[in-house]
């Protein structure tokens, strides 16, 4: 989850991504935002996000990402 964090820390480090629950939602993180988080887990997990899991509700929080992320690696 700490790598996790730091990728989107990057990203926007005005945002509290560790209580934040509406990331998409409350247009904070746009398509493009979107796409560079999927590279950059893709980088750093070693998974990838297909079309299929590029819904809102996994990407509005830190934790559902997160989530999603070990989702994957268990898949694998």
């Amino acid at each position: 989850m700490e790598e996790l964090l730091e990728i989107l820390s990057n990203l926007h480090p005005d945002v509290d991504f560790e209580n934040c629950k509406n990331l998409v939602d409350g247009k904070i993180l746009d398509s493009f935002d979107i796409i560079t988080i999927i590279s950059e887990v893709a980088e750093a997990f070693d998974v990838t996000i297909t079309a299929k899991y590029i819904l809102p509700e996994n990407f509005n929080s830190a934790e559902a990402l997160y989530a999603l992320i070990q989702k994957l690696e268990d898949e694998e």
